[in-house]
């Protein structure tokens, strides 16, 4: 049996492991972000070790090849995870970083290897539906005023350098978002859990539907707060993670 530990060994998890959780949440970023994404995340949410995953081609990844599409994101997140399978887990994927997510499903079901025991998406349309992202339609222009405001709301001032190094690893990310197609659903045997932010301008929880096609027990649940409102672990979706069985 593997130990906790283990995570601390491979460049795809960012905090070292605590042997004592007898269960992992995995934590998927947004386009555009790391796995600091969740740093105001707690160490654990009940009795499940968080486990923020860090894709290659940002933060302290940024000399790695970026992943190119979610398709191979997909196979080496399952290939880092294969020993640390060893006790229940879960997913939880925000905005596009739930469209990986559903693809490591898919993979690791491949791969005789055990699968999650609930797949939480956030702020997320299905995967038939990832096209109709409005950002997809932005030019660079737009996509560098949208940083800007994503992080003048975080209560940064952003710098040139900043936008730059942030623009480096978002129009790579937004290719990979607009190469993405899956045109008919494939049903995965985990039950699915998708959240809809209540305030999320971009994203109505009629979108979220789609998710329905997807699993044989899928359930919407509305939270407080705007999309980006995840990365303060607001006390309502860490009841909700906690209480995931």
């Amino acid at each position: 049996m593997t130990t906790g530990s283990t995570t601390a060994a491979s460049p795809w998890f960012v905090r070292p492991g605590a042997a004592e959780h007898p269960a992992r949440i995995f934590c998927l970023p947004f386009s555009g972000s790391g796995a600091s994404a969740f740093s105001a995340w707690p160490a654990a949410i009940g009795d499940a070790e968080v486990c923020p995953v860090q894709f290659p081609g940002r933060e302290n990844r940024l000399g790695h090849p970026h992943y190119g599409t979610y398709e191979n994101l997909a196979a080496g997140l399952a290939e880092a995870l294969e020993p640390l399978l060893d006790r229940p887990f879960a997913f939880f994927g925000h905005c596009a970083g739930a469209l990986p997510a559903y693809e490591t499903v898919l993979r690791l079901a491949e791969l005789g290897l055990p699968g999650p025991d609930r797949l939480y998406v956030s702020g997320q349309p299905a995967p038939h539906d990832a096209s109709r992202d409005r950002m997809l339609t932005m030019t660079e222009p737009e996509l560098r005023a949208e940083l800007e405001s994503f992080l003048r709301g975080r209560g940064i001032e952003p710098r040139p350098d900043m936008i730059d190094m942030g623009m480096f690893v978002l129009l790579r990310d937004h290719a990979a978002a607009g190469a993405y197609r899956r045109p008919e659903p494939v049903r995965i045997d985990c039950p699915i859990v998708v959240l809809h932010w209540r305030d999320d301008p971009d994203v109505s929880a009629e979108e979220l539907e789609g998710w329905r096609r997807y699993s044989d027990s899928v359930e919407i649940r509305v939270v407080d707060g705007g999309h980006y409102d995840f990365m303060d672990a607001p006390d309502e979706l860490l009841t909700l993670l906690a209480g995931r069985r």
